[in-house]
């Protein structure tokens, strides 16, 4: 148990979805609580099914579910728990969401194209989320398609000090955005500043790999005629 003491209100629960059980227990841990029971499952035909197992009225719920892998089951299974919380009376409902899936789809790079965060954070204000907590969005923008208010934390300081407490010699930190290294550049750079570290910050080397391309979605084709398109759409 941590050092920290915390001044907690006598209603507020903690719930927890299926994504990251471990992170939800270890935070439970933290601040003295125990998760709230909760069930989900899946029917035959993949469909998802949640279960609140102990009453949220008038309580103050806070709902840990990053949407990793897989992301869309996965915010399938938030938006589920948010609406089985409001329709059991909870007083107020915040959504942590350590990993925000679609964050990276925050804007079309071509035509034709779905912006995916601006539809997923439209389903939270429709499931009446009061508030979310995200951390380390790929873009701080994102918060401009919340219709409720945005908690943006961040763990690169906490990243950085540790790095730096390892004193690791010819390393390399990688990120799949480029605003992020010079966050992790700027972070460890303070940190040796401030510090006795005999770790040489020259020996470092911060890089957004030009092949992080590589893992951007392939594209699908309906592999069929653009006129054999047009008439089954007007059939």
């Amino acid at each position: 148990m941590s050092e920290h003491h915390y001044h907690l209100s006598g209603d507020l629960t903690l719930l927890a979805g299926s994504a990251n059980m471990p992170l939800a227990q270890a935070i439970a841990e933290e601040l003295g609580l125990v998760l709230w029971p909760a069930e989900t499952s899946r029917f035959p035909d993949g469909e998802a099914h949640v279960q609140l197992g102990a009453t949220v009225r008038d309580r103050d719920v806070y709902l840990v579910q990053p949407t990793c892998p897989p992301v869309d089951g996965n915010w399938i299974e938030l938006l589920l728990f948010a609406d089985a919380c409001r329709r059991a009376g909870a007083d107020r409902l915040t959504a942590v969401i350590p990993y925000f899936g679609y964050a990276r789809q925050d804007r079309r790079a071509k035509g034709r194209e779905a912006i995916a965060a601006r539809v997923v954070s439209d389903l939270l204000g429709a499931v009446r989320v009061d508030r979310v907590v995200a951390l380390d969005l790929h873009s701080p923008s994102i918060e401009g398609f919340l219709p409720v208010p945005l908690e943006h934390l961040t763990a690169v300081p906490t990243i950085a000090a540790a790095l730096q407490e390892e004193r690791l010699q010819d390393a390399i930190i990688v990120s799949p955005d480029l605003p992020y290294v010079e966050t992790y550049r700027v972070n460890y750079v303070n940190m040796t500043r401030n510090t006795s570290s005999t770790t040489p910050r020259e020996s470092w080397a911060f890089t957004a790999p030009a092949a992080w391309s590589a893992c951007r979605p392939k594209s699908r084709s309906l592999n069929r005629p653009a006129s054999s398109r047009l008439s089954n759409s007007r059939s």
